[in-house]
């Protein structure tokens, strides 16, 4: 359940409980919050996304400076991409007045800011990597995850869902099995459950009238 919870399933958490006998762990609203804040980054209305996040936790772009500078990097693309070849003055005065002064305060946000603001010398150009990526969906949908991840923790609640867990515990001991033995595994491993699911089935089909 806790995945349905964390991936934005509200509908889905609820029927699972009622249908296990167990008790919803997260808020219904809270989870339909957290799915419109994801949907307005996906799409790029970033203003609404941060005015979403700052009713749900009112602290929570305060404290967390990277994420906050990373929602204003991605309405500055934005506001750059929508000048087009026209005035850029709009897309400037933002990042002079809500980037500008952050940028300073970390290396990596000097670079990000930089990085973006080289986007107005190519507006109405064929851009190319490493540039092409700042206007691809791949930016916002890092940026929706780990704000969503940001608020199920101000909210006492798993970031990263069980599953998630399982799937990364698996990937890491196949790479550090295959290092250890320095040849190539199989990407599964027979431990007998076919035959055990063969024999159940045949158990079951013997037994039949």
């Amino acid at each position: 359940m806790d995945y349905l919870i964390s991936q934005g399933y509200p509908h889905a958490a609820q029927k699972f409980a009622t249908e296990a006998n167990m008790r919803l762990t997260s808020d219904v609203n809270s989870i339909t919050q957290r799915v419109e804040i994801r949907d307005a980054i996906h799409s790029g209305d970033i203003q609404t996304a941060i005015e979403r996040i700052n009713e749900m936790n009112p602290q929570l772009l305060d404290q967390d400076m990277s994420l906050h500078f990373d929602l204003l990097n991605l309405q500055l693309i934005r506001k750059i991409q929508d000048c087009g070849t026209g005035d850029p003055e709009p897309a400037i005065v933002f990042a002079r007045e809500r980037l500008a002064p952050i940028a300073p305060t970390k290396q990596e946000y000097l670079r990000k800011l930089e990085r973006t603001m080289t986007l107005l010398f190519f507006v109405g150009t064929q851009l190319t990597s490493p540039l092409l990526e700042l206007t691809q969906p791949g930016i916002r949908r890092e940026v929706a995850k780990n704000v969503n991840e940001a608020l199920l923790k101000g909210n006492g609640e798993r970031a990263k869902a069980t599953l998630h867990d399982l799937v990364g515990h698996r990937a890491w001991a196949y790479k550090q099995a295959q290092k250890d033995r320095k040849e190539s595994l199989p990407d599964q491993l027979d431990i007998g459950l076919e035959a055990a699911k063969d024999g159940g089935n045949a158990g079951s089909q013997n037994g039949s009238t």
